[in-house]
């Protein structure tokens, strides 16, 4: 069995190596081409914390693979990172443990800034005028680095509760290619941005139908277990194209399970984000629509992460790999 540690696994991740992954894996997906049991999920109420446990195969594929993610909310009070975990692959052939990748976290991270940044190529309208960050913790910040592969967009806002973490989201992102305005209001940042990403553990709206320009996509990565929320469920209502990454998980749980609860929208309504990969016709099609994606993490993107991340550290014949030599 190989060992990997956050630095080795560092290593390895280029944005769109890792993007195209992350689309064959929606698109595998969605043609049932993945088994996807139940997700495991713990709640800490004490310490706020939670422990999501996904796993799964693709089909006649070489792995199989079990993620542990873990994410603690009142860490940084204590000088911690809020999330850590690892992955384990293990063969499909002989259920032997192939690799045991002790990320802390990270590749969790990675894939789903990735998947954030599919969901903008695919969603967002072709003109971006300002990009509207929702929450200032880490995966805001991956959120934003990741779309610098899929839009020319450099111009970004930013919203937190707190305020001085607004600031420090704002001066930490110095060097990073963004111009990015931290702002006390998050109307300031609605009226000003037609593409948006949610990041945070809210359990109640941030973002309400009433305030989003024409035009607007909003992708929303926070609500990943029940109880979570952080869009008003009218948004799903008004919106023309509704995207999810599993409909039978966000039906579960996440911002589109308030709606489809609420009767404002039914299961029909709903199209994955592995479809749309497959045929874009299914959804944007015009720059005034609004759209919204729902992001609750699938462990088919963790499987393609590990997958991508164990080749190149032990094979060399990932396309991270090919890619550096050919530059």
């Amino acid at each position: 069995m190989h060992i990997y540690n956050l630095d080795d696994i560092k290593k390895t991740i280029e944005p769109r190596a890792l993007i195209k992954s992350q689309e064959e894996g929606f698109v595998a997906y969605s043609e049932g081409r993945v088994v996807v049991p139940p997700v495991g999920y713990l709640h800490f109420e004490e310490a706020s914390g939670d422990c999501h446990i996904k796993y799964g195969y693709i089909k006649a594929d070489d792995y199989f693979v079990v993620k542990i993610a873990t994410g603690f909310y009142k860490n940084p009070e204590i000088g911690l990172p809020v999330g850590s975990g690892m992955m384990a692959l293990f063969s499909q052939k002989t259920g032997d443990v192939e690799a045991l990748l002790l990320d802390e976290g990270y590749l969790t991270d990675m894939r789903t800034a990735a998947a954030g940044a599919v969901a903008a190529k695919y969603l967002a309208p072709k003109h971006i005028d300002r990009i509207g960050i929702v929450g200032t913790g880490a995966q805001a910040r991956f959120q934003l680095e990741m779309l610098k592969s899929v839009t020319d967009c450099r111009d970004a806002c930013v919203w937190g509760r707190d305020e001085r973490k607004g600031e420090q989201y704002k001066s930490d992102m110095v060097g990073s290619a963004f111009s990015v305005q931290a702002v006390s209001r998050i109307e300031e940042l609605m009226d000003s941005c037609n593409l948006i990403v949610t990041t945070t553990a809210a359990r109640e709206p941030l973002l309400y139908a009433s305030q989003l320009l024409a035009g607007t996509h909003v992708t929303a990565v926070g609500a990943d277990a029940q109880g979570k929320q952080e869009l008003d469920p009218q948004i799903f209502k008004v919106a023309d194209v509704r995207v999810v990454d599993s409909i039978p998980q966000c039906v579960d749980h996440g911002d589109t399970s308030h709606a489809v609860k609420e009767g404002l929208i039914e299961k029909g309504q709903l199209v994955e984000l592995g479809a749309v990969i497959k045929n874009p016709e299914l959804g944007r099609t015009k720059e005034d629509q609004i759209t919204v994606a729902d992001l609750t993490g699938v462990a088919v993107q963790d499987i393609q992460i590990a997958k991508l991340t164990y080749e190149y550290l032990t094979h060399y014949k990932s396309p991270i790999y090919r890619d550096r030599n050919r530059a």
